[in-house]
């Protein structure tokens, strides 16, 4: 009988506790977020890569390597196998003969998100949860309201004031309780403590369970494949939270250990705002934890994160994959995605638009070259963002003549 997840147990991410997937977890009790670990060396022995190929285009093609032990406890709308484009036009202007976007607009719900979501409500409806909290930005609301409701479980959400409109409306029409704050992440990250502790409910807030990075990081398997089970030369990845750099890195390492990849580990760029990037400045300081950023403020909120539970993961995939950090301007950005739209037709999001900016500038610095490998993470579509630029267009009265 076919081994459906090859899923053995968890671990802390700092220190040595174990512990079992049977059971529901959070943190560990030093504080740190816990990892998913797989049995690899069985699945090495029973799985070929090119039985993948064969599979549905959703990221459980990759299902040996996801946490879900039982293929009843599914929660799916169809997500995964985004398209991993070739963007000529903007590559060459940025003298790039191998850029690449990963698009992940085109996802369910419109953004990345739907991957943890996915795979984290799928888990929660394997250990029988029932109701859950979380803090958002916007995005990430609105894509496990979407799977708590076909989940059948409760949701509960608090948002920044300053969340974007269509992510609120969304979290009401997949009937969240919805909350908001006056404040930002982190305040709606401390109000969702609270309730937690007074509740009992289940925290998936980012990191705080176990299951989101194993959806974040089927972008990373997916590039794999997509790349014929090559490793690109670099990833530039949006980064607030940091769960999809984490995911990915974590997946390319599966990949190597089960002998499916050729070629080293790409390097892992962490793009931030210029007015929101605790982990740039940790970066640059040679620090393995971050700073809470006073005052952040930027049109991409998605990475609009003062401190990122999980930084010191963030930091040491740049680290061991010889990656980097930087900031992006929201001027830039915004240049960015107008220049991404009017070459290629892709309406990208802010975070995005930053991540293509941020190509630009390391390709200017030299640190990327010509020839490589370069894939971009656009993590949402731009249509979600409809206040990011205006346009101003004539109006004709119906009887003029072009």
């Amino acid at each position: 009988m076919m081994t459906y997840s090859y899923i053995s147990h968890l671990s802390c991410s700092v220190c040595d506790l174990t512990f079992d997937d049977h059971e529901i977890n959070q943190l560990c009790s030093c504080g740190a977020p816990l990892l998913v670990n797989y049995d690899l060396a069985k699945m090495k022995e029973t799985t070929n890569k090119s039985d993948i190929g064969n599979r549905q285009p959703t990221l459980w093609r990759y299902h040996e390597l996801l946490p879900i032990r039982n293929e009843e406890n599914i929660v799916s709308l169809g997500e995964g196998m985004t398209p991993l484009i070739q963007t000529n036009k903007i590559g060459e202007d940025m003298s790039l003969n191998r850029l690449y976007i990963k698009d992940e607009g085109i996802i369910p719900t419109g953004t990345f998100k739907a991957r943890g979501a996915a795979v984290g409500m799928s888990k929660a409806k394997e250990l029988g949860i029932k109701q859950m909290a979380m803090p958002t930005n916007g995005n990430a609301g609105s894509a496990w309201s979407a799977y708590a409701t076909r989940a059948n479980i409760k949701q509960t959400v608090v948002m920044p004031n300053d969340s974007p409109e269509i992510t609120k409306k969304e979290c009401q029409l997949f009937n969240a309780d919805v909350h908001i704050v006056d404040g930002l992440i982190n305040d709606a990250g401390k109000i969702v403590k609270d309730h937690i502790n007074d509740t009992g409910k289940y925290d998936v807030s980012t990191l705080k369970e176990p299951y989101r990075i194993e959806g974040k990081k089927t972008m990373g398997l997916e590039i794999a494949e997509q790349l014929d089970w090559t490793m690109p030369d670099v990833i530039l990845y949006p980064t607030g939270g940091g769960v999809g750099l984490i995911g990915i890195y974590k997946a390319l390492k599966e990949l190597k250990e089960i002998g499916w990849v050729t070629g080293k580990l790409p390097r892992l760029v962490a793009v931030q705002s210029t007015n929101c990037a605790p982990i740039v400045k940790a970066w640059e300081n040679g620090d393995t934890h971050s700073t809470i950023w006073k005052n952040s403020e930027t049109i991409a909120f998605g990475i609009n994160v003062p401190k990122a539970l999980g930084d010191f993961l963030v930091l040491e995939a740049i680290e061991k994959t010889n990656g980097c950090a930087i900031a992006i301007s929201d001027e830039d950005l915004l240049e960015e995605q107008q220049k991404v739209a009017a070459e290629e037709g892709l309406f990208i999001c802010p975070e995005g638009a930053a991540v293509f900016s941020a190509a630009r500038q390391l390709k200017q610095q030299q640190w990327i070259h010509a020839d490589d490998v370069v894939i971009c993470l656009n993590t949402g579509a731009g249509i979600k963002y409809p206040n990011t630029f205006d346009v101003d267009l004539p109006i004709l009265n119906k009887n003029d003549r072009l």
